[in-house]
């Protein structure tokens, strides 16, 4: 069910509420002699903030305050002042992050309570060491093999899609769930791989709770029901695991070493595993539905990307053939850029510290805003319009700033696995060209539901039909 933010208001009830305008308010004072200005911005509807004005509008809301505020700003969300970090120059000082003035502190107050100690919570040397460890279970070995075991899976799902108008966003969501399942923890029961679902559907949607308190019914009560579904799945199966030398993920957490021995404990797989699993599937999902939704808009690029998937004959594609998919390529990296699957990075700063000019005392909670990166006049040509040739190598545009396009974060906390979630995206469309044509009616526009991550919020109805 779509969520209340996303029920159809009157345009003018739309635009009067987008177009509201609160007292603007100095977030701190910079300390006297600085020469720092002070971060301008303003708390919003009194108790909730902007809260449910960046879940109703997404991409519209970011672009008003960035053209209203500029690059640092500060608004009230969740009950919290929160500074924003908008274009690729103050995205670079967060990440990048040299005097290690910007903590994961920020994620906790959104998922620690769902993803506890996931590797994207972690800081600094611990951080350093854990994802040393982790890298090994991403080797290009182990992602040969994941390839392999993800291929059939997403051929027979794909081909189990019914004709008509079915919900892609929701059909991908299974295959993605199933996919994770079985190439993440390699289990092989339905009746397990669904109840585990539920529980990381329930777990992720929890983190923007609005009501942040177990309230029977509520998302934060779901959410830490599902946590605790997955803390006793990947607790009861983790011995197993350790003896066993499986190819899919959890085994090789259980087995993963460092160059200098360091292994994970039980209570560090069962953590990376919930986190990773979130991490994947869900913004596969994304990125598989927005890549979806524009070649359905843009039919010559969906010829275009089928003829390049025909080419490879009808064996199931292994890692090489999937890398050799340029068109496919070029699709998902302006997918992307136009609907970046985490479109805020919570941060939080460890000391008193400066941005562009402006003062962030100790304590501050930070979002960084890829998205807007994303839509830079002066680093995008005509942004907002689908041009996946802004990526070939005669345009590359995003080489126009090293945080022009940053779908992955970037620094020392960019996506550990952002080549397996591309090698599953691009296997998951690859079988949708060969399998089918889907299209939408010429003035169909995909409203995207921002509560938790963008998502299309009537599904992305599509027609399908068997090529």
């Amino acid at each position: 069910m779509p969520p209340l933010t996303a029920i159809p208001l009157p345009r003018k009830v739309d635009e009067r509420w987008l177009g509201a305008h609160w007292p603007v308010r100095e977030l701190a004072a910079p300390p006297a002699g600085s020469g720092l200005k002070p971060i301008l911005g303003d708390d919003g509807p009194p108790l909730i903030g902007h809260t449910l004005d960046g879940m109703r509008f997404g991409l519209d809301f970011s672009l008003r305050r960035f053209e209203q505020f500029g690059p640092v700003s500060w608004m009230g969300v969740f009950g919290q002042r929160i500074v924003t970090l908008s274009g690729p120059d103050a995205t670079q000082t967060a990440l990048v992050n040299k005097d290690k003035a910007f903590s994961q502190e920020g994620w906790k107050f959104f998922i620690e309570r769902f993803f506890e100690r996931g590797l994207m919570l972690l800081d600094f040397g611990e951080h350093h060491l854990h994802r040393r460890i982790m890298q090994e279970a991403f080797t290009r070995d182990r992602l040969r093999g994941y390839v392999a075991q993800m291929g059939p899976a997403l051929r027979e799902g794909v081909a189990a899609l019914p004709s008509g108008r079915p919900q892609l966003y929701w059909a991908f969501k299974q295959l993605t769930l199933d996919v994770a399942t079985q190439v993440f923890m390699g289990m092989r029961s339905a009746a397990d791989a669904e109840r585990i679902n539920r529980a990381f559907v329930a777990a992720v949607r929890a983190g923007t709770a609005v009501v942040r308190y177990p309230v029977p019914g509520g998302r934060w009560a779901a959410g830490l029901r599902g946590r605790r579904t997955l803390e006793r799945y990947f607790g009861e199966n983790l011995a197993a695991k350790r003896d066993a030398d499986g190819e899919d993920l959890f085994s090789a957490l259980c087995h993963a070493a460092s160059e200098d021995g360091d292994r994970f404990s039980d209570a560090d797989i069962v953590n990376h595993m919930i986190f990773l699993m979130m991490a994947a599937h869900d913004t596969t999902t994304i990125t598989a539905s927005a890549m979806a939704y524009y070649l359905a808009k843009h039919p010559e690029w969906q010829e275009r990307a089928r003829e390049d998937s025909l080419r490879l004959g009808d064996d199931l594609p292994d890692l090489e053939a999937l890398e050799s998919l340029e068109t496919l390529d070029l699709v998902m990296k302006e997918a992307l850029r136009l609907r970046a699957p985490v479109p805020s990075l919570a941060r939080k700063t460890t000391k008193d510290t400066s941005v562009l000019g402006h003062y962030l005392p100790e304590g501050t909670m930070v979002a960084v805003s890829p998205t807007l990166n994303h839509y830079s006049p002066e680093h995008w040509t005509d942004p907002h319009r689908f041009d996946p040739e802004r990526f070939g190598p005669d345009r590359r545009e995003d080489k126009s700033h090293r945080f022009a396009w940053m779908p992955f974060g970037g620094g020392a906390h960019k996506c550990i696995g952002l080549q397996f979630g591309g090698l599953e995206v691009k296997a998951l469309m690859h079988e949708l060209l060969r399998a089918h044509r889907w299209s939408v009616p010429e003035d169909y526009v995909a409203k995207w539901d921002y509560v938790s991550l963008p998502v299309p919020a009537d599904g992305l109805p599509a027609r399908l039909a068997y090529r």
